[in-house]
């Protein structure tokens, strides 16, 4: 149970030290919930963390919470709007997670949350149960001491994992509902535990699936072996032209559009970011691949890339079938950098493939999601406070950095609530985020914590003199899903 409401103002931090334990067992029981959206399987089990996720945030004191259905995965909504003319803040984080497979990889069941050593393992620890968590107990502390400095939006959905298939429509939807000075996102690495970081700009993702359909159904190879193109060698002659002999991706007119560094931003990137051999040890690997003229560090976040997900076809299971397969697929991921539009690299994609496809078989592609990439104002007061507030979190100045994964929603806030939105990750390069054995370093969520409390105060603080958004919130009768 949490300690009840006082009205004595006490210290927010001290008050998040004197549950640390009680803040990680609530944390286990979030992650528990195997809410991975990309199954339609676990749709009732993404339903039930929205629900227990609602419930946690009442239970901390959120004066009014809502769950959105959607046609996917819900949204759950929470806020507190009781200081007239203070500035609001939209907090944005995701609980559904990533699919745990291989399962025989983990040291412990994904979602069966265990403490080993300082880190606490299960799938979304990190990506992004713990991040998001960090805000809600930042929520909390907050609450059941001093109240809270400013007015507080949060908006937490289940499709993040997918695209988020859905948000851009609600956002639309209920965009006054929604006005805010600026959001704060939380699903990203920083470079260490001791040296804190806030992104500048994100790439963005266009997540294709290449099937070549051959004959109408298996054939035996014997029979037909010799005359019949079998489409898994199709699909895997294909893949094998989406980039040269140097690394570079091989479709026409893809480069064109993609935004240029100039050298004083570049050499910035080399003196602050991540070294090409601590790449190389963070992925386990020996030796590098890719575009040349780019550091490691370069061809992650501000170059394109482009990666085959997964192949399927044929035979799978065990000993020896011999079969030519109808059809095969690859699910292929291509990252956008800066100046990159989805559709626009849609575009080329489909009209390369067309041009390489051999007439012996059929070609279709289908988009699975899209999101595009995303650049952050740093002048703007919203990430002044968070590097504030790192200082007093982690005892450390966070560097600007940037990041090559993707999180469709910030983009959406720009283009329809024109609210900036700041990036402030909490989780380790060695979190193994999307593989096995994914983890929270529990020293780090305490430190989050910490932060998600300064940060609060300090947007409050450097907003209050300036003109506030109008703050209406959601009411039942114009707020739709």
């Amino acid at each position: 149970m949490t300690e009840p409401f006082a009205s004595n103002p006490r210290d927010p931090a001290a008050y998040a030290d004197r549950n640390r334990d009680r803040f990680v067992e609530e944390l286990k029981a979030f992650v528990r919930h195997p809410s991975v959206s990309a199954e339609p399987r676990r749709k009732a089990n993404v339903a039930h963390c929205a629900q227990w996720l609602s419930a946690h945030l009442r239970d901390i004191g959120m004066p009014r919470v809502r769950v959105f259905p959607t046609p996917g995965h819900p949204i759950v909504y929470a806020d507190c709007l009781r200081r007239p003319g203070a500035p609001t803040l939209l907090i944005y984080g995701h609980y559904d997670v990533q699919p745990p497979d291989p399962l025989s990889e983990w040291r412990v069941s994904p979602f069966a949350p265990a403490v080993v050593g300082e880190r606490l393992f299960g799938r979304g620890a990190s990506d992004d149960k713990g991040q998001l968590f960090a805000h809600v107990k930042a929520l909390e502390a907050h609450l059941r001491t001093t109240g809270l400095p400013l007015n507080v939006k949060c908006l937490f959905e289940g499709e993040e994992e997918v695209g988020s298939p859905h948000l851009r429509g609600f956002v639309e939807r209920n965009a006054d509902a929604l006005v805010a000075d600026a959001a704060v996102v939380s699903d990203m690495k920083i470079l260490g535990p001791d040296q804190p970081s806030i992104a500048i700009s994100l790439r963005g993702s266009l997540v294709l699936e290449l099937t070549v359909l051959g004959p109408r159904t298996d054939l035996h190879s014997g029979n037909f072996g010799g005359f019949v193109h079998n489409p898994l060698q199709v699909l895997c002659e294909m893949i094998a032209r989406l980039h040269d002999r140097h690394g570079r991706i091989a479709v026409p007119g893809i480069y064109d559009s993609v935004k240029s560094f100039d050298a004083a931003e570049r050499l910035r990137m080399r003196r602050t970011g991540p070294s090409d051999r601590q790449l190389l040890a963070d992925a386990g690997i020996v030796a590098p691949w890719g575009e040349q003229g780019f550091s490691l560090y370069e061809r992650y976040t501000i170059r394109p890339a482009l990666t085959i997900n997964g192949i399927t076809g044929g035979y799978q299971g065990p000993g020896a079938k011999a079969v030519i397969p109808a059809r095969g697929s690859a699910k292929i991921g291509i990252r956008l950098p800066p100046g990159q539009e989805p559709d626009d690299v849609e575009r080329l994609f489909r009209r390369y493939i067309l041009r390489i496809s051999p007439p012996s078989a059929r070609v279709r592609i289908r988009r699975l999601m899209a999101g595009p990439p995303s650049e952050v104002d740093v002048a703007h007061p919203a990430v002044r406070a968070a590097a504030a507030a790192y200082v007093r979190g982690f005892g450390a100045r966070p560097v600007l950095t940037r990041l090559g994964g993707s999180i469709p929603i910030v983009e959406t806030f720009n283009r329809i609530l024109r609210v900036p939105t700041v990036l402030m990750g909490f989780a380790l390069p060695d979190a193994a985020v999307h593989a096995p054995n994914e983890n929270l370093h529990l020293p780090t969520f305490h430190k989050a914590i910490a932060t998600c409390i300064a940060f609060l105060a300090e947007f409050a603080a450097i907003e209050r003199r300036r003109p506030r958004s109008r703050n209406g919130g959601f009411s039942p009768s114009r707020s739709r899903a």
